[in-house]
């Protein structure tokens, strides 16, 4: 009987080729890991988890097209036997309690060693759960105590297509990007655009994305943090 460790599958979500790279090279030193696909955009991750059945995914925090915390949820939902870990830059309690709601398995920071990834694959793929430090300084049990004191959120009443249009809106996009984007005429993409607005009850185009910053749906932009009002981290002035 062999002792071999059985192969861990393995798919790469990074809208950045070079770090998709060197994920790929760090793996690659162990032979019980197994990349079957990668990709660049959240829109995407979907269809390649549907084709080939990873056992781990690990997904960017900041991704175009879709917000990882929702591409999240989708491959959690439907394919409940593919472990997420996500990769982040940020230590920011708003985002490891995020991902956790959303079913994430583990959450490195790209800080960390290397090490900390291999150590977190294969914990997620025992079926357990893994943050990296310095998250890892609180016990498991009070992060998650944290995620499921979920309070009433309206982006709950969103629909599957209407927070693809609200993530594509906070990047920057039209509603004619939009709908080449996601394959729907302008007009569909225009009534699902002020469904959000609505559903939100955001004015403009501005208090959606402060709404996607505080809410951890979208990634601040690279720079040094500091605590603001309400205990939400913002990128300090220039």
């Amino acid at each position: 009987m062999s002792g071999r460790a059985p192969v861990i599958t393995i798919a790469l979500a990074d809208q950045h080729h070079l770090i998709r790279e060197g994920v790929r090279c760090l793996l690659a030193t162990k032979k019980d890991f197994k990349i079957v696909g990668e990709v660049a955009d959240g829109l995407k991750v979907i269809g390649l988890v549907e084709r080939r059945k990873p056992r781990v995914l690990i997904m960017a925090l900041a991704l175009p097209g879709l917000s990882s915390f929702e591409v999240t949820l989708r491959v959690r939902r439907r394919w409940p036997e593919t472990a997420v870990i996500l990769l982040s830059m940020y230590a920011s309690d708003q985002y490891v309690i995020e991902a956790l709601r959303s079913g994430a398995s583990g959450y490195v920071v790209t800080q960390a060693k290397g090490i900390e990834l291999i150590r977190a694959i294969r914990r997620v793929a025992a079926g357990d759960r893994y943050l990296s430090a310095p998250l890892s300084q609180r016990p498991m049990d009070a992060w998650l105590q944290r995620a499921q004191a979920r309070t009433l959120d309206p982006y709950d009443a969103l629909t599957s297509r209407e927070r693809e249009v609200f993530n594509l809106v906070s990047e920057g996009h039209s509603s004619a990007s939009i709908a080449g984007r996601l394959s729907i005429s302008r007009r569909t993409a225009e009534s699902h655009r002020a469904n959000v607005m609505r559903k939100l009850d955001l004015g403009n185009q501005i208090d959606l994305l402060r709404f996607a910053i505080v809410r951890g749906l979208v990634a601040l932009p690279p720079g040094p943090l500091r605590q603001s009002e309400g205990g939400h981290r913002r990128p300090a002035p220039n």
